[in-house]
């Protein structure tokens, strides 16, 4: 899908057709879309289909015509109705008097800056704005980052008592999303530090300033994501642990309840062969059944009281 950008006194708009200082943005776009847009700004078509590639690395390209900004966004897929938060590729070009971008999936990093009132956005502050758009990447990381830590929290109070694996697969997933955050977030900061470094792209003191912030808040999402991976690898080990302990607790009570309950089937299983009666103790009773029924559970709770005082139970 093919839209067309453009601030008209601190407004953003939709356009039609291209012009000069606007943005143009590319969601899943078709092979016309990529092959139009490429003839127009004199772009290599591999340029454009680079973030269509979910393998592609980050990294910066200076072309003569245009300079190419590839880096990771975080992205949300659903799975069996559940959230797998994992990444994707973002091209930014800076082409003659325009801005391309190009993504797999409409993303919240760019959803926000197509709104009517998109404060402090400019079109034609090509450097501002590919700068506000990594900014809101490094955000984004941090948010989802936050998300995934209150996941991992209340994943942990249902592992206190559980004796299945279904928890630890959650969590396990949850590490594999923050080891693409991780692997993502470190691919973007050798770019940021290009970025930084370069003089192809033109930059202002307050332009500057704006880069220095994008790359203390990806630094940040860098500490945070290892931080939580450590926390989150650690629990898995320790929880693992805790569930064969809470598994092998179920077994002692099923084996101990086994003993107990196995007193009185000793006791009824004697007295259902077929011998003579005379020999039986209170075969000749009428109360014989009764008596025999109270023997059984006194023994029997007798039993548990001792295996009780021994911590069995």
């Amino acid at each position: 899908m093919k839209k067309i950008f453009k601030t008209f006194e601190a407004e953003m708009r939709q356009i039609s057709v291209p012009e000069k200082d606007c943005w143009i943005s590319l969601v899943k776009p078709t092979e016309k879309e990529l092959a139009e847009v490429a003839e127009e700004y004199c772009i290599e078509p591999d340029d454009l289909r680079a973030a269509l590639d979910e393998e592609e690395r980050s990294r910066i390209e200076l072309e003569e015509n245009y300079t190419l900004i590839l880096v990771d966004i975080p992205a949300v897929e659903k799975n069996n109705g559940k959230d797998i938060y994992t990444t994707e590729p973002l091209g930014i070009i800076l082409a003659k008097d325009s801005i391309i971008t190009v993504c797999l999936e409409e993303t919240p990093v760019l959803y926000a800056l197509k709104q009517k009132h998109a404060n402090e956005l400019r079109t034609h502050l090509r450097t501002r704005f590919v700068l506000q758009i990594l900014y809101r990447n490094a955000s984004l990381y941090l948010q989802y980052l936050r998300v995934i830590n209150k996941l991992s929290d209340k994943i942990e109070q249902k592992l206190h008592g559980s004796t299945e694996n279904r928890e630890l697969i959650e969590l396990l997933e949850l590490e594999k999303s923050l080891v693409y955050f991780t692997t993502s977030l470190r691919s973007n900061e050798v770019v940021l530090e290009k970025l930084l470094k370069s003089d192809r792209i033109k930059k202002y003191p307050e332009d500057e300033d704006l880069l220095e912030d994008v790359i203390v808040e990806n630094r940040q999402a860098i500490e945070m994501a290892n931080i939580y991976s450590g926390i989150l690898s650690g629990m898995m080990d320790a929880f693992a642990s805790v569930i064969s302990n809470n598994l092998n607790i179920v077994m002692k009570f099923l084996a101990v309840m086994t003993i107990v309950l196995s007193v009185p089937a000793i006791i009824f299983g004697a007295y259902g062969m077929n011998v003579n009666s005379a020999g039986m103790p209170f075969a000749g009773s009428p109360f014989g059944f009764l008596i025999i029924v109270l023997i059984s559970l006194g023994v029997s709770i007798a039993v548990a009281f001792y295996l009780a005082k021994k911590k069995m139970f």
